[in-house]
């Protein structure tokens, strides 16, 4: 893993994960006898840590751990696999690996599940490693993951953030590095370049001549 480095989040980003994030945020809302939230408040779990989402909505930290744990149920009883990768993303990744990039996913998404998840799409063997938070309610950081990420890389290579949401231009800038946000993703309008993303891409396409100019590659 010598060259650039474009690191990837996963959710909203190579992969369209809403409908098993979505129908697992409401399991844990039925069987915590909650409000099931609507349409649009859902889509916004996607992405950000999920623990750090309930306290966000004023729940308390153990109402939080319960509904994690419900939603975990869930999730890995089918709703980890109710997924899809975006169309174009697999020839993106090929086509940045083939240009000279080290590819490494970077997701809030606990690793546990990302790696399953990432082998069962194909995405596994089109990436250099795949990096994501632990099970723990304070191990889901992005800016913690990328720490994990980045540990053994040459401090001067050129680096880049590729991902759909705040979060993943907020983590990347907290190591210094620039984040391309995607527009296929979960953010609310303006969210990504409110955060500060260098650009916003509309297509895979746009992601792999975007890398490729930052890059130098």
């Amino acid at each position: 893993m010598t060259g650039p480095l474009l690191l990837l989040d996963l959710d909203g980003t190579l992969t369209d994960s809403y409908p098993g994030i979505a129908s697992s945020v409401v399991h844990a809302f039925t069987a915590s006898g909650l409000t099931v939230p609507t349409p649009t408040e859902l889509r916004s779990f996607v992405g950000p840590p999920l623990h750090d989402a309930l306290l966000e909505r004023g729940m308390s930290v153990s109402q939080a751990d319960t509904m994690v744990a419900h939603y975990r149920s869930a999730y890995v009883a089918g709703g980890m696999f109710d997924n899809a990768v975006y169309p174009g993303i697999t020839e993106a990744l090929a086509a940045l690996r083939e240009a000279g990039a080290t590819l490494l996913v970077a997701t809030s998404k606990p690793e546990v599940y990302a790696v399953p998840i990432c082998e069962r799409l194909g995405i596994a063997p089109l990436v250099d490693g795949i990096f994501g938070a632990s099970l723990e309610a304070d191990g889901a950081t992005k800016a913690g993951v990328i720490a994990r990420a980045l540990t053994g890389r040459e401090p001067g290579e050129a680096r880049l953030m590729a991902g759909d949401r705040e979060h993943d231009v907020i983590g990347a800038r907290a190591h210094g590095i620039d984040c391309v946000g995607v527009a296929w993703g979960y953010a609310q309008d303006d969210e990504l370049e409110a955060a500060g993303a260098v650009e916003v891409v509309d297509s895979p396409d746009a992601l792999v001549a975007a890398a490729v100019r930052r890059l130098g590659l």
